[in-house]
């Protein structure tokens, strides 16, 4: 899996003071491509790339467009979309700018969305998607090219199910409903690989594994900043009454919401795991130090008598009185006084077996 370190505190690119609505240009956005699907219960019409100035003739040419404009480099073209449609200027600012919080705004004749999705290529940290539904439109900004969409294009395509026979707001709840999915592999992939660190931190705990985890835990942060208000929005568009969602939409919107509810729970229980991690890893960290000790101090232990036993040895008295080590004149001494350690070395770990000293905690 790719990691990417960001920043979690993101600045706002317009200076403080700006006009409302005032569009800042960014020199990391991506170059500016608009793709429009127009379409009705027996026909559809999609147009990979379509030129901004033919958007305002194109509408009402079916009973949903959908216009979707992936990077946000060109401003006088997403201000044109914008126009065509009669978006207002605060939605537009929002849309251009990346760092906005997922949440659902009504205007006077269409609802502003803004949520995050995970692609392949954003990892953990997500991309923005600002969406404008109308009447008989859905418009959605996008930072770069590449989404999780794709199903809900193949869906038009080729007719299945009841999206092409309901308007746009069920549009755009399958596209909100597509990219709360796309977080479920990626939690998958996410847990398996905090069940991975938990057993490698329980059974052979290394330095590197604190970094994995603290890696672990970044994700699953930035994954919580952008489901918890998602959940938050997705109430918002169920509990406040928009025009442009029917009561039916509202009924699949409220599946949508458990699966926020269910990511939500999910990220939570990886993160209580992560951070308990770290405690398991010193744990582990302590309970090795100790049997490292251990073995040591039964070392140490077992050649302490031996040490006595040397030094008695070696203070070389005069053999000439019998009370001065008459044993230093006998044959078979030497190996005697050998047999004597490796007796008390063989005797003292006798005692720890019996004792269950010598037994690791890990077995």
């Amino acid at each position: 899996m790719l990691r990417r370190k960001r920043r979690l505190i993101l600045r706002k690119r317009a200076a403080p003071g700006a006009a409302p609505g005032q569009l800042v240009a960014d020199p990391t956005a991506v170059e500016t491509r608009t793709s429009i699907i127009a379409y009705g219960p027996d026909q559809i019409e999609e147009i990979p790339a379509c030129d901004p100035a033919r958007i305002a003739s194109l509408s009402g040419s079916r009973p949903v467009l959908w216009v979707d404009v992936s990077g946000l480099a060109d401003h006088e073209a997403i201000t044109a979309v914008g126009t065509a449609f009669g978006v207002h200027p605060l939605a537009i600012e929002d849309a251009v700018n990346t760092h906005q919080r997922p949440k659902a705004e009504g205007y006077e004749d269409h609802v502003f969305i803004v949520y995050r999705m995970l692609t392949p290529e954003s990892g953990a940290e997500g991309e923005q998607v600002a969406m404008v539904v109308g009447r008989d439109f859905v418009l959605t900004f996008q930072e770069r090219p590449g989404d999780c969409f794709e199903p809900v294009r193949q869906r038009l395509r080729h007719a299945k199910g009841r999206i092409r026979q309901l308007g746009p707001d069920y549009l755009a709840y399958a596209l909100i409903d597509a990219a709360v999915d796309s977080y479920f592999p990626y939690l998958e992939t996410l847990g398996e690989e905090v069940e991975e660190l938990e057993d490698a931190v329980v059974k052979d705990p290394e330095p590197g594994h604190v970094e994995r985890v603290h890696q672990v835990k970044r994700e699953l942060l930035s994954l919580r900043r952008a489901v918890w208000p998602m959940r938050e929005m997705l109430n918002a568009l169920l509990r406040d009454e928009h025009e442009e969602i029917s009561a039916t939409t509202r009924t699949y919107l409220r599946d949508c919401y458990d699966h926020g509810i269910q990511l939500m729970d999910i990220v939570e229980t990886y993160r209580e795991i992560a951070t308990g991690l770290l405690d398991v890893y010193l744990s582990s960290q302590s309970a090795k130090m100790n049997e490292i000790m251990k073995v040591l101090t039964v070392i140490a232990t077992i050649f302490i008598p031996l040490g006595f036993v040397a030094s008695v040895y070696g203070m070389n008295f005069d053999t000439s009185s019998p009370w001065n080590m008459p044993e230093l004149d006998w044959r078979y001494g030497y190996p005697a006084v050998l047999g004597l350690m490796a007796a008390i070395a063989f005797g003292l770990l006798w005692f720890f077996h019996r004792r269950g000293w010598l037994r690791g905690d890990r077995e």
